[in-house]
């Protein structure tokens, strides 16, 4: 199996149930990738996946986990690897929890799950899968921050802090395992449809672009991240041109 092909790898993709989960788990699928699809409230979107990769004929699970919860995580890995036959190849902690709330009435305890969720949780997935990555030379970890971790954005302080945080997260582990064949890299999307975080006051005409990006464009962008294993240590931005660098 060579780094490119996909097929046959195992992967975890929690969030599975929103907008960027749903494109991402089908590009999944039609790669071949067994995956164990992660749902926190919504389980109906994450076992439609799973019905269509099995008439793919392509390996999946539905697993169930409040990512709030510090014990869930490891309990997630242990879980897919049991159902998929083997241990994660390809972690991808794309859930995300916001409130949208003013920072002036945001309360300690929206803040502390959201710090937990968006941050903790994808740390302690990668805490757990990164050293048998790295033992068995191959593995990839993705991910799934904002433009608002760069620019503060509209959603929440909390939000905000967390997806930043995953940045310095992605350059500290990623220059510990590269040389072990394992990438860890983060998308960082703005204004996306069709998905929770897109704040209802957006206007599509202050992009570059005239129009919100689609789940499936990001989707994309993933599966080449997924695929390569010489970029590694990168945050990546889609956001339709509003913020180069």
């Amino acid at each position: 199996m060579n780094d490119h092909d996909l097929s046959g790898r195992v992967a975890l993709l929690t969030g599975a149930s929103g907008g960027i989960g749903q494109a991402l788990g089908r590009r999944l699928i039609a790669a071949g990738v067994k995956t164990a699809f992660v749902y926190g409230s919504h389980a109906g979107p994450a076992h439609e996946l799973v019905t269509q990769a099995r008439n793919a004929g392509v390996g999946a699970v539905a697993l169930a986990g409040d990512l709030a919860d510090p014990h869930v995580p490891a309990r997630l890995l242990d879980e897919a690897a049991d159902a998929l036959g083997g241990p994660v190849d390809l972690l991808i902690p794309n859930a995300g929890h916001a409130l949208q709330q003013d920072y002036t009435t945001l309360d300690l305890q929206a803040w502390d799950r959201t710090l937990a969720v968006n941050l903790r949780a994808p740390f302690l997935l990668a805490q757990h899968a990164l050293p048998g990555m790295a033992a068995r030379g191959y593995g990839r970890v993705l991910f799934m921050s904002s433009v608002a971790a760069f620019t503060g954005g509209v959603i929440g302080a909390d939000y905000a802090a967390s997806k930043a945080g995953l940045h310095g997260l992605t350059h500290f582990l990623a220059a510990r395992v590269a040389s072990r064949g394992v990438t860890v890299n983060a998308l960082a999307p703005a204004l996306i449809d069709d998905t929770r975080m897109l704040p209802g006051n957006a206007d599509p005409r202050a992009l570059p672009v005239g129009r919100f990006g689609r789940p499936e464009e990001v989707a994309d962008l993933a599966l080449a991240v997924l695929r390569n294993g010489y970029l590694t240590n990168q945050v990546l931005s889609l956001d339709g041109g509003a913020y180069p660098r």
